[in-house]
């Protein structure tokens, strides 16, 4: 009995070893490219087409004496109004992420003075798509 446990136990492993495991990873975003986290940048067209994901994480670089990144809800996004966030995000080095943890739509400012010049941004995460099915192994 215990010799034949000792195969169905190395057979579950043998399989789990053997099985394609599919491949997940996070992505990083560097929020405005080259030109950061700095005012007079349309963050929108920087959005659009980008596809973020649970587990993706964006990217904020700035100059830490001038700008922080908050998160705000959808009405205080609309108007700047940066006075409750939800959560800040700043770190102090002018080098912060925010982690995509959720699938939901964030709303992210800067707080000091109120989207200074269009420093806005937001983006709506989603599950990752299913892998892709891979084609069966043809036999010789």
């Amino acid at each position: 009995m215990a010799r034949f446990t000792v195969l169905i136990v190395a057979a579950v492993l043998a399989f789990l070893v053997a099985a394609p495991v599919p491949e997940v990873t996070a992505k990083k975003f560097l929020v405005g490219d080259k030109n950061f986290w700095n005012p007079n940048i349309n963050y929108t067209a920087w959005a659009q087409g980008k596809h973020f994901y649970v587990g993706d994480w964006l990217y904020f670089v700035y100059y830490r004496d001038q700008h922080n990144i908050l998160e705000v809800n959808k009405a205080d996004y609309e108007r700047c109004n940066a006075d409750h966030p939800i959560k800040n995000y700043t770190r102090g080095a002018g080098r912060d992420i925010v982690p995509l943890f959720v699938t939901k739509q964030y709303y992210l400012l800067d707080g000091r003075g109120g989207c200074f010049k269009g420093m806005k941004l937001t983006v709506t995460v989603e599950n990752p798509p299913p892998p892709p099915i891979s084609a069966p192994a043809k036999e010789h």
